[in-house]
């Protein structure tokens, strides 16, 4: 039997527990579960490229889930437009930030200045 040699570059440290080499799986962001009215929101928009095709975002939202979702549904119903729920945000599809702005306010939510 081969006698196993000791690893030469060894130095000592010490990887116990919550020690991982691969970190991205590992959430930095803390998400606020305080819940608004939407009186209370101050949101902004962000527009970004994505195919060529540009995207229209909102946030952040201080929602339930369930309530995001509604709120979600009647926006592309009345705007005619896809969209969708990333974590605390919405995206829309287009250029359409006037338009959602109006919406917005009509629901009752303030935005940044």
């Amino acid at each position: 039997m081969p006698s196993r040699k000791k690893n030469l570059f060894e130095m000592g440290t010490n990887f116990e527990d919550g020690w991982k080499s691969d970190n991205k799986d590992q959430s930095t962001k803390k998400m606020s579960t305080e819940i608004k009215e939407p009186n209370k929101h101050q949101l902004h928009f962000a527009k970004e490229k994505r195919r060529g095709k540009t995207v229209t975002i909102v946030k952040p939202f201080y929602l339930v889930k369930a309530d995001l979702q509604a709120l979600l549904k009647t926006l592309k119903k009345k705007l005619g437009t896809g969209g969708t729920i990333k974590e605390n945000s919405l995206e829309f599809q287009g250029d359409i930030s006037n338009t959602l702005r109006t919406q917005l306010e009509a629901e009752g939510y303030r935005f940044k200045i």
